[in-house]
């Protein structure tokens, strides 16, 4: 996937030195392609090592990733935020250049892909930095949806609904035509991302995952080829989880099924399959006599 990973302070860029030192150790031949998130900082920051860079005589580019989908337009002059969607970017960006493609050729699959994802999520519980006091701003009983992966205020505060209800309402966002964030219609095949925000456990990202499945399949008739679930891009401790909706073919699924050394990505699941029917032998009530048995 990726070569190297530049980190500033808790939710704050990386300062420019950091990334000119990154791209200065990384680098060959064929160049660097530098994946960021739509934030102001990270833009202002690596848009500045990456014109030093090139004064050096180093050959690189840049994809600015904004996938957030939780605000309708006009978003003003900072765009949609950078959410998880920008892992699915990482993850053909490194494909694509692991098979040998040149930094423009690269530089355009991460740029195409990054305009075919969409990425909602929904908080229970807002993230605490390291020393500083929990926050109390989502109460009991309430949950955010929208909410950022910095903590920053999302859409809308409501109050706590079955995970059917907000899957649905989630994907209805992504998938909106009066947005139109994604290029997304019915018939279209796509890939699934759950992602855990930090304090949410594998089981409760799988239920979201059994929701959102069918009601892709039935209720917005599209193809859902492969899903992922897990904690790719998280918050600290934040309790939630956001769906990644990415349009798809068979470029980006080659360069999502290809094999990678990135030890936590894991092999997508085809979310067209039918279920599997395996007999699960269940326990008599204690109303049943010894001899019953469920048929």
């Amino acid at each position: 996937m990726l070569t190297a990973a530049i980190c500033g302070d808790v939710f704050a860029s990386p300062p420019v030195d950091s990334i000119l030192a990154g791209i200065h150790a990384v680098t060959g031949p064929m160049g660097c392609l530098l994946i960021v998130t739509n934030y102001t900082g990270d833009r202002l920051n690596f848009g500045l090592a990456a014109e030093q860079a090139k004064s050096e005589g180093y050959k690189v580019e840049i994809v600015i990733v904004g996938d957030d989908c939780a605000l309708p337009p006009p978003r003003g002059i900072a765009g949609r935020r950078g959410l998880a969607g920008t892992i699915l970017v990482n993850k053909i960006a490194g494909a694509a250049a692991a098979a040998g493609l040149s930094l423009a050729d690269v530089a355009a699959e991460a740029k195409r892909a990054s305009e075919m994802v969409g990425t909602m999520g929904v908080a229970l519980s807002v993230c605490t930095l390291p020393g500083q006091v929990t926050s109390d701003r989502l109460g009991p009983g309430k949950m955010e949806l929208g909410l950022g992966i910095h903590g920053e205020p999302g859409a809308a505060v409501a109050d706590l609904q079955p995970v059917d209800v907000v899957v649905s309402h989630v994907l209805k966002q992504i998938l909106s035509t009066e947005t139109n964030y994604v290029p997304i219609t019915r018939g279209n095949r796509v890939v699934l991302m759950i992602n855990g925000l930090g304090a949410t456990p594998v089981m409760e990202l799988m239920i979201a995952a059994g929701k959102a499945v069918p009601n892709l399949q039935l209720e917005h008739g599209l193809a859902v080829e492969r899903v992922y679930t897990g904690s790719f891009m998280t918050s600290l401790d934040m309790a939630g989880f956001s769906i990644s909706i990415m349009k798809a073919d068979e470029v980006i699924l080659k360069h999502l099924d290809a094999t990678t050394k990135a030890p936590h990505w894991p092999v997508g699941v085809d979310g067209n399959r039918p279920p599997a029917k395996i007999p699960v032998p269940m326990p008599p009530s204690h109303s049943m006599k010894s001899d019953e048995c469920i048929s």
